[in-house]
This record gives structure tokens, C-alpha cells and sequence, in this order.
């Protein structure tokens, strides 16, 4: 229970009709949730206007309701408070409603296109390894110490948020690693949170269905950076060209990490195969298990993070070396056949082409590669054509296939990505709209010491067609039909 007027601390009121001397037993957005002694946040959604519920959260018990446009008749014993930003203001009540949680343990973000997952899960279980008490929130899970939490956003809504941060406060979490998605910070989720600092990986092609623009995408990313507070530190990898943009008008302590730059925390890539990576880091030679270019930025990334927060080199070094990646992120299997099948989240033209130009580097050249490629439904459509180009640019065969086609037609996808692909690479291209005959197709491609790419859910243990999840599991299914060739 908390009182009205001091969860609605540090946020712009318009105007107030009724008292704020009020005792709130719950804060709620979605009317469904409303009960007894509830304060209401009316949002303006993408797909619904929590406003036109306000009279049925009345119904069910609402006693306060916060709104952008205030209803025409008010309900004696309800308060109705304006303001001109429901969603920034859900932010900032959700961390007054549960103490500020952000403030109680070290949050760190960490935002771009490409690496969020891998970087997060990264420093989640090196600072384990640490001996810290530690939290996750991902896009493939959440995790509090050693329990999981189902992930259902990269991001979650600022109360799920602040409710899974008390939590780890409650559990004793010294550190929280964090994907900042550039959806939450337009839409305000992370608004009211405290960082201790913030990691920017790379921006890319992405999201352009909801951003409309590639500006709006790279000042969506940066707005996480601006609001960073002084005491916080600021890590970005400048060998991405918008990477220093990310750090202009921050508050933060700036620091840098990169490959090919002069930088703050350097690496160079000694050598880099299927086994693992090679690298001079800042001085010292340590062998990691990850793999590829993309990761030696990643695997940077951590580290200089890891020493903004006070940690010891070696200490920190030893236990990455020894550290697997994010499930889903160049996870491979070799077949008894010596086929290598590699799943990755892979889903933007920039993923995709790290992935396979990184297979390009270790390979033999005598191999094929096959790439099993698709794009989502209900999604930034202009990136079809360019995975399907950068993928037959790199492979020796390419299958377009479904990948969560959700409530689009599979076939039309499928189609948009047939733009890409140019007259001299139509004989390498296959086009197979069921995901599991593709996997199938492409194992019976394959020969011995081929390497099949299998691009796009990584992860993930589903497949979304017309609004139905059914099981899929890309690594078990390719797994499957690889063992079936024997």
C-alpha cells in the first residue's frame, strides 16, 4: 500500500480533480487487472486506448485514475489526475510505488541492434562467477540468481520491471543486467529507472516498421545514453560510425571499446575458428569459446564494462575465457557425418552478414554453406530483400523459408525477399515455405563437412503462424535431421 500523492512524486501534474490523500493498494495500465483500491494509468496504446476503459476500472474498483484527457463526467469518491504523458508517467510511478528498486542494486543497460542478448548474459554470469548475487533480463530469459523467469519482451512494461527488480532486491542482487530495447525507451518503459551505466553494441538496419525512420531508430537508442546520470558510465563501441553519437549529450562517465579503433579497452584477433577465439585483450592473450568477430566485440564489451564496475583484470579475464554464450548465438553442432549446423538469432541484414562472413573466415573454402534464411511477420518489411541478398552473397545455396510469418501470408514474405536476390544468384536458391522441410532440404544438401547456417529465431522454441504458437526448436530439429542421415 502506498499513498497517492507520493507515488505521483516527480511527475507533471496538468490537473487534479478530487484528493490525493489517498491510500493505493495497486498501480495497473491493463483494465483486465484492475481491483479494490487501484490507481489506473489510461495509456495510449499502439493497439488500444487504455481510456476508454476508465468507466469500467471504475466499476471494478479503481479509485484514482491517471488519464491524458480527462472524461466529461467525474464519479464522486474517484480522483482523476491529467497529465500531459500517461506512459512517462506510468515510469516514474511504478519506481515511487515499489521504492525504487534500480536505486537499491547496480543496473546496468545494455542497448544496440545486434549483441544486447550476448553481451547481458555475458556479464550476468561472469559477475556469478564473481561470487555476486546477480539478475538477468533478457530476451531469452529473465533470471534472478539461479531461478528463471520467463521472458515474454526484451524489455518488459515498467511495472513488470520494477516487480521483477524489487524482487531481486529482496533476494539480495548486488547487479542486474538489462537489454534496452529502443521500443522501451520510445515507449517509455525504462523512464523513472536509475542506471549505475549503459553499453551500446551496434546500430543496424531494424525495427524501421515501428521507428519509421533510421534516425528515429538511432535517437530512440540514444535516448537511453541521455538520460544516464553523472555518476553512471557510458560505454560505446566506436568501431560502429554511430557510436560516439550514442555518448554526445550524455551526462556519463565516457568510455569506448573497439577492435579497430583507438580506444579506451582494445582488443585484437589473434586467431579466430570454430573452437574459439584468440584475442589480445588490452595486453593479455586469452583463448574464449565464442566465436567470430562480432563476438571478440562483444566479449570486449563485457570486459570494459566489468572494470567500470570496479572488477579485477585477471579475475575477470580467467572466467570469460571459460564463459559459453547466449543460447541461440552461433550455436553450433557438428554431425556424425561431419555436417556443422550453426543456429542464430540472426534476423537483420548486418546479423546476418556477420554471422556468414565469420563462417566465411574459418572455413576452408572447400565446404559449401548453406543458409536457411527468413523474415518475420508484422515487421519492418524493407529489410526482406536486403537478408536475402546478403545471405546469397555469402552462401553457396540459400533456402527462404518461413520464419514467425504471424498473421502474414508466409508465401508474400517470401516473395518480398525473392526482390533481393539477383538473376546471377537464382540457381543457388530454393525457396521452401514449411520451416521443418527446409531444415530437412537443406540436411540432404549437405555433404560432409558442409555447414548449414540456420538463421532467424535462434532461441526461440516456437513458431508463430495466425496468432498460434506451435513447438519449434530450431537446433533440436536441426539436430534431428542431421542425426537422420546416418
Amino acid at each position: 500500500m502506498a499513498i497517492l500523492k507520493d507515488i505521483l512524486y516527480k511527475v507533471a501534474l496538468e490537473q487534479v480533480v478530487g484528493t490525493t490523500d489517498l491510500p493505493v493498494d495497486a498501480i495497473q495500465f491493463d483494465s483486465r487487472k484492475v481491483a479494490t483500491n487501484t490507481l489506473f494509468i489510461a495509456i495510449k496504446g499502439t493497439i488500444s486506448n487504455g481510456h476508454q476503459y476508465i468507466s469500467d476500472t471504475i466499476k471494478k474498483g479503481a479509485i484514482a485514475i491517471l488519464c491524458e484527457d480527462m472524461p466529461t463526467v467525474f464519479e464522486d469518491g474517484v480522483t482523476y489526475i491529467k497529465v500531459q504523458n500517461s506512459a512517462k508517467a506510468l515510469g516514474i510511478i511504478a519506481g515511487n510505488f515499489y521504492h525504487h528498486p534500480s536505486k537499491k542494486l547496480k543496473l546496468v543497460g545494455i542497448t544496440g541492434t545486434n549483441g544486447k542478448t550476448t553481451v547481458a548474459t555475458l556479464l550476468y554470469q561472469l559477475f556469478r562467477d564473481l561470487g555476486y548475487k546477480a539478475g538477468l533480463i533478457s530476451t531469452v530469459e529473465n533470471k534472478i540468481n539461479d531461478q528463471i523467469i520467463p521472458s515474454t519482451h526484451t524489455t518488459p512494461d515498467p511495472i513488470a520491471l520494477n516487480i521483477l527488480l524489487n524482487d531481486m532486491v529482496t533476494l539480495g542482487c548486488d547487479y542486474c543486467f538489462m537489454e534496452v530495447s529502443s521500443h522501451a525507451v520510445a515507449q517509455y518503459r525504462i523512464e523513472g529507472l536509475t542506471f549505475s551505466g549503459g553499453v551500446f553494441t551496434n546500430i543496424t538496419h531494424d525495427h524501421l516498421d515501428f521507428h519509421k525512420t533510421f534516425d528515429n531508430y538511432i535517437k530512440a537508442k540514444k535516448g537511453f545514453f541521455d538520460g544516464l546520470e553523472k555518476s553512471a558510465f557510458a560505454l560505446t563501441n566506436a568501431d560502429d560510425k554511430n557510436g560516439l553519437v550514442m555518448l554526445q549529450n550524455t551526462k556519463a562517465h565516457k568510455k569506448t571499446y573497439g577492435i579497430k579503433s583507438l580506444t579506451d579497452f582494445k582488443a585484437r584477433i589473434i586467431e579466430n575458428q570454430f573452437s574459439g577465439l584468440h584475442l589480445d585483450m588490452d595486453g593479455e592473450e586469452v583463448f574464449f569459446k565464442l566465436v567470430g568477430s562480432f563476438n571478440a566485440s562483444n566479449l570486449l564489451a563485457v570486459y570494459g564494462a566489468a572494470l567500470l564496475l570496479d572488477q579485477d583484470k585477471t579475475k575477470v579475464l580467467t572466467i570469460l575465457s571459460r564463459l559459453n554464450g547466449a543460447e541461440g548465438r552461433f550455436d553450433y553442432i557438428i554431425s556424425p557425418t561431419k555436417v556443422i549446423g550453426i543456429v542464430d538469432y540472426a534476423h537483420t541484414p548486418d546479423a546476418i552478414e556477420n554471422v556468414l562472413t565469420t563462417i566465411d573466415t574459418i572455413r576452408s573454402k572447400t565446404e559449401q554453406v548453406i543458409t536457411i534464411i527468413g523474415c518475420g511477420g508484422d515487421r519492418d518489411k524493407t529489410k526482406r530483400p536486403l537478408m536475402a541478398q546478403t545471405a546469397c552473397d555469402w552462401s553457396d545455396k540459400v533456402i527462404l523459408t518461413s520464419d514467425n510469418p504471424r498473421s502474414e501470408d508466409p508465401d508474400q514474405i517470401i516473395r518480398d525477399m525473392q526482390v533481393g536476390v539477383s538473376p546471377v544468384n537464382q540457381k543457388k536458391v530454393l525457396s521452401i515455405t514449411d520451416r521443418r522441410e527446409a531444415i530437412k532440404t537443406a540436411c540432404h544438401l549437405a555433404k560432409p563437412g558442409d555447414i548449414i547456417l540456420l538463421a532467424g529465431k535462434g532461441h526461440e522454441k516456437y513458431q508463430d503462424i495466425k496468432g498460434v504458437k506451435s513447438d519449434f526448436d530450431d537446433k533440436k530439429i536441426l539436430s534431428e535431421s542431421l542425426n537422420q542421415l546416418l
